[in-house]
């Protein structure tokens, strides 16, 4: 399918195809690898929330672009719908294990346009990695680990798979490359992600990124200790992660610049202010955009059982 007849779909009403089943192998596979490897590494492995008073803002991210905040009431309080898991992940790592990751739905009602990038979905699943006293680089090997040997897996296991496909895909070589910000903004532009997207053949990391209260944030230089991870071929942002704020006065004042209600962040402020929110680092995969880059799909509504498009309520 092209990307553009996806504004319009709905799930049909017929038994798959083996290009779907071959589509569910390769993801099998690649969260089968995945999981293994931090397992051997000492991560433990923890269930997701779906519904908290707290959530990921995402604001004031240049990426933002929801449409609709999911909000209901249960028990007489305020709850809202996952949009991503770090205050959880914030306070879990202060608390709690050390190193640990999710497989975490999210849900944002992104704007409905975006049906047409073929990289958008509104219900889609990160694999949250979060490590105490960590710093970007850190995190960096970790799922540069994760990427390589999965593809690597992919393609000694499932040959057959990509074959069918027509996906002739290419083991990335780690360290990937690091770029600044600034530096794909002058020779890019505005539309810098999606022209590194293009114009790339291996995955590479994009760090200095002006984004949200909780990624760490160098007052004297004003860089951002941050990142995203640009998949080639036009696939786009993969990851997104920091290292993270933990000093209090830092976080109240960045949330007052922002224009963030403190209220929806109580714990994490006040872990902050008794000093017991510890330094940590850690970032997000999204599954099933992983996966589509895996299986060379043209939308990554292709690899959902049930395709969550923007702008698309399906029957079920």
């Amino acid at each position: 399918m092209t990307k553009a007849s996806f504004v319009g779909f709905s799930a049909p009403a017929e038994p798959m195809d083996e290009r779907k089943l071959v589509i569910f192998r390769i993801q099998t596979k690649i969260l089968d690898v995945m999981t293994r490897r931090l397992l051997e590494k000492g991560f433990y492995w923890i269930l997701p929330v779906i519904l908290s008073k707290a959530t990921d803002p995402l604001w004031p991210d240049p990426e933002f672009s929801i449409e609709k905040k999911i909000e209901v009431e249960i028990y007489g309080e305020r709850v809202r719908a996952m949009q991503s898991m770090i205050v959880h992940k914030r306070v879990l790592v202060s608390l709690g294990p050390e190193k640990f990751f999710i497989l975490s739905p999210n849900i944002r009602i992104e704007r409905r346009q975006r049906a047409a990038t073929g990289r958008h979905l509104y219900e889609f699943t990160q694999l949250e990695v979060e490590v105490a006293d960590a710093k970007m680089e850190d995190i960096f090997r970790i799922f540069e680990d994760l990427i390589t040997k999965s593809i690597e897996a992919v393609k000694r296991d499932l040959g057959g798979e990509l074959k069918l496909l027509g996906r002739d895909l290419k083991i990335p070589e780690p360290p990937f490359k690091v770029y600044k910000r600034k530096e794909l903004e002058e020779r890019y532009g505005k539309d810098w992600s999606i022209e590194v997207a293009r114009h790339s053949i291996d995955p590479v990391w994009v760090t200095d990124i002006p984004r949200q209260f909780y990624d760490y944030e160098d007052e004297a230089t004003g860089e951002w200790r941050n990142f995203d991870l640009i998949l080639p071929e036009g696939f786009g942002e993969v990851i997104s992660g920091a290292e993270r704020e933990y000093e209090y006065e830092k976080l109240s004042r960045k949330m007052e610049r922002d224009g963030i209600d403190k209220s929806q962040y109580g714990l994490i402020l006040r872990l902050a202010e008794k000093g017991l929110l510890k330094p940590s680092a850690g970032a997000g995969l999204g599954v099933e955009r992983f996966v589509a880059y895996v299986a060379g799909v043209e939308h990554v509504a292709e690899v959902q059982p049930f395709p969550r498009v923007p702008g698309v309520v399906p029957e079920i």
